[in-house]
């Protein structure tokens, strides 16, 4: 089966070379699931045929159909290595926002909710295949994947405007402002990642670096026509090179980390109002 993670997720594949090819095979399974249920959502077909497909996909996967190769491979991840059947109806919640004719969010709360269904379930997820056990760091997990959603938020603004999206306003201020909110939980994300198993650490500790890079490359951009104008923004390969070396640095200070101690409390107490995560992890 085609490998959807190379094609469409270049600062993932590029963090997945510090895998175990098993470790690395569960991934791809979990990205090519997720990927699937996006492209659903971000066809060109009418609203009408994507909810019918969205629908049927959901059906599929509550069946356990096993004539779908994504389905199937999903299903044995998700009991070989534990993960909540709640998680994944959490991320088909996530999906389902965008099959509107309009989506707008209009506040903190609806953008975390949003944030953690579509994004949170898939670092939770993630670190559940990394044989992450230990409940404050898998807390940390979903501020990962909330961190890097937004990122995604902030870099398609004006691809989201053709689909009738809004996340976020289309000005420079609000774009940098979601920067910032998103550094707030790269941050948080961080010492978390000592629960990681050594042999799978340094690819998450690549992956967040080069990810949280993207920002920046955002941000240089210094205002909204230089923004409008840039296209789809990515992490070009020399600056992966020194994100990576880089994150030799952070490995060596995640070996002296004695005791993991969750400091996001404020956020996760938003979310909290709408999900029940100590049921989820």
């Amino acid at each position: 089966m085609k490998n959807l993670i190379k094609k469409h997720a270049k600062s993932f594949y590029w963090a997945s070379f510090f895998l175990s090819k098993p470790v690395f095979n569960q991934c791809s399974s979990l990205y090519n699931f997720c990927r699937t249920l996006d492209d659903i959502v971000d066809d060109n077909k009418k609203l009408e045929i994507k909810k019918e497909n969205f629908l049927k996909f959901k059906e599929d996967f509550i069946n356990k159909d096993n004539q779908n190769p994504i389905i199937k491979e999903m299903w044995s991840v998700i009991v070989k290595v534990g993960i909540s059947k709640q998680v994944v109806m959490d991320l088909f919640d996530g999906v389902q926002t965008d099959l509107e004719e309009k989506v707008k969010i209009n506040s903190k709360k609806e953008l975390l909710i949003y944030s953690y269904r579509v994004a949170g379930t898939v670092g939770l997820m993630m670190s559940k295949i990394l044989k992450v056990k230990n409940r404050e760091a898998l807390k940390g997990a979903i501020d990962l994947g909330i961190a890097m959603q937004l990122t995604n938020i902030a870099r398609d603004v004006c691809e989201d405007k053709t689909r009738n999206r809004q996340y976020v306003e289309h000005d420079f201020f609000s774009i940098k402002e979601i920067i910032g909110e998103s550094q707030i939980f790269y941050d948080k994300s961080f010492y978390s990642i000592s629960s990681i198993p050594l042999k799978s650490r340094f690819s998450v500790i690549v992956a967040r670096r080069v990810y949280r890079k993207i920002g920046d490359y955002i941000l240089k951009q210094k205002n909204i026509e230089n923004y409008n104008n840039a296209g789809k923004i990515y992490v070009p390969v020399f600056e992966k090179i020194i994100q990576t070396f880089l994150s030799i640095f952070d490995f060596v200070k995640l070996l002296f980390v004695k005791e993991l101690s969750y400091e996001n409390h404020a956020n996760h107490t938003i979310l909290e109002k709408e999900v029940n995560l100590n049921e989820r992890i």
